[in-house]
């Protein structure tokens, strides 16, 4: 499995770095708050920044996780994004999703997400792979895992407002419709052959 990479530096930069302009600038401050890696595609940790900066346009790459939970019967658990989300808030979306926070490790970052989304927790995640999803306003890195079995999820309403299970062919009837979101409609169909492998 691929790992994020964190160099032995004393202090790693925030990003974007202020330039001249900024530190004419009386009223400019160093972003606060829960910061995520900012990372080479080849995992190296190279800054940290904010969620709200790397959503903002600044296309910083940042980690994050997915999990497409698969039952028995071959269906993809999906989640309804909770309309509070910045991005593509009421969209279906993979079963699990979320940002690795700096110093976190990938399998970390998963486990936590799980746990916080579908209070899941014992299960055997199967590493799929890493790739870059880009977007107008980011750049992920994303790390695909996937898990069979059955299992009882606990969504939490803050981040999900439901959840189904969907066969292959109800997911394709969903397909350019505006209903998923564009990252779990692209993962899927890159994915499809690899997920269905594990059945």
């Amino acid at each position: 499995m691929d790992e994020l990479i964190y160099p032995s530096w004393d202090s790693i930069p925030v990003l974007p770095r202020p330039t001249s302009k900024d530190v004419d600038n009386p009223f400019h401050r160093i972003p606060s708050g829960e910061m995520v890696p900012i990372v080479q595609e080849s995992g190296l940790v190279i800054g940290k920044s904010t969620r709200g900066e790397v959503h903002g346009g600044s296309r910083l790459l940042h980690p994050v996780v997915h999990l497409h939970l698969i039952d028995r019967m071959g269906r993809i658990y999906l989640q309804r994004r909770s309309l509070k989300k910045d991005l593509l808030p009421g969209y279906w979306d993979t079963s699990v999703g979320g940002h690795v926070d700096f110093g976190e490790s990938i399998i970390e970052a998963l486990m936590r997400e799980c746990r916080e989304e579908l209070g899941l927790e014992d299960f055997n995640p199967i590493y799929i792979e890493r790739y870059v999803w880009s977007t107008e306003k980011e750049r992920e890195l994303v790390h695909v895992f996937a898990a069979v079995g059955s299992y009882g999820v606990r969504p939490d309403p803050d981040e999900i407002i439901c959840g189904a299970w969907l066969s292959p062919e109800e997911i394709n009837e969903y397909f350019e419709k505006k209903v998923l979101t564009p990252n779990f409609e692209a993962e899927y169909k890159r994915l499809r052959s690899k997920l269905e492998a594990l059945l």
